[in-house]
């Protein structure tokens, strides 16, 4: 009987103190309390210092403290570029300026690879869209042509009593280097330039007077002049008369 009554003592023991074991590790929980905000400090007294005026005035003079605006050292160009193209990002960032991009490229490039299909199939694009050039009132092929051969006296007579004043120009510049080539000046080749006469024309009196009317006839062939004036033409006839003069009088290259 007395072993039993002791085993019962024992687990009434361990039950009491599990109870108490357990009320000590759960301490007891309170309502939380919100804290009161402090009044405020009505009592103290705040004094502000102001600096002495001297030393205001020191500050104000030393470099570090004087703030200016700098000033842009680009120019106005570099300015209106930078602005430019900082408008142009801002475009092109916006779902517009995109689209606007996107159909300018693709239209730029259809223009070009049809500019390029015109230009392999020899369409002439100045009669398409623009006024055709005036043809020559006399049948003349420059291509053919050859100094020795020509009779510039009637050819000259007969370009400038049809008004083809263009004509008559590089007629009257062909006559020059025909006399220069008898007098023994230059020599010429049907594959020379102009400027190659120019550089063998060794006679100091020939040269400017040449170089001249070499200017005058490529700007008015080669810059298709077919308009030129009766007034105009009369300076540049005058000139290469005078040319021709000089070349007569001129001595001949041994």
């Amino acid at each position: 009987m007395w072993p039993r009554f002791l085993l019962c003592a024992l687990l009434l023991l361990f039950q009491t103190a599990a109870a108490v074991s357990g009320a000590v590790a759960q301490p007891a929980r309170h309502p939380a309390r919100s804290a009161a905000p402090l009044p405020a400090d009505r009592t103290s007294r705040v004094t502000l210092r102001q600096p002495p005026a001297g030393r205001l005035r020191a500050y104000r003079e030393q470099r570090a403290f004087q703030y200016v605006e700098a000033r842009s050292e680009r120019s106005g160009s570099s300015l209106l570029w930078a602005r430019l193209w900082n408008w142009l990002d801002t475009f092109l960032s916006t779902k517009s300026g995109r689209a606007a991009w996107e159909y300018g490229f693709y239209t730029f490039l259809i223009g070009a690879l049809g500019f390029v299909v015109l230009k392999l199939l020899q369409v002439d694009l100045t009669r398409a869209f623009g006024r055709a050039p005036r043809r020559s009132p006399l049948p003349y092929d420059a291509a053919a042509e050859n100094i020795h051969a020509l009779d510039f006296n009637a050819l000259l007579a007969e370009a400038e009593a049809a008004g083809n004043y263009r004509l008559a120009v590089r007629l009257g510049y062909l006559a020059v280097l025909k006399q220069l080539t008898d007098r023994g000046l230059i020599q010429w080749q049907p594959e020379k330039t102009n400027h190659d006469y120019l550089r063998e024309l060794t006679a100091r009196p020939l040269r400017p007077a040449f170089r001249e009317l070499t200017q005058q006839f490529e700007y008015v062939w080669y810059g298709e002049q077919n308009d030129l004036p009766a007034a105009h033409y009369a300076l540049a006839r005058d000139a290469r008369v005078a040319l021709q003069q000089l070349i007569a009088t001129s001595r001949p290259a041994v």
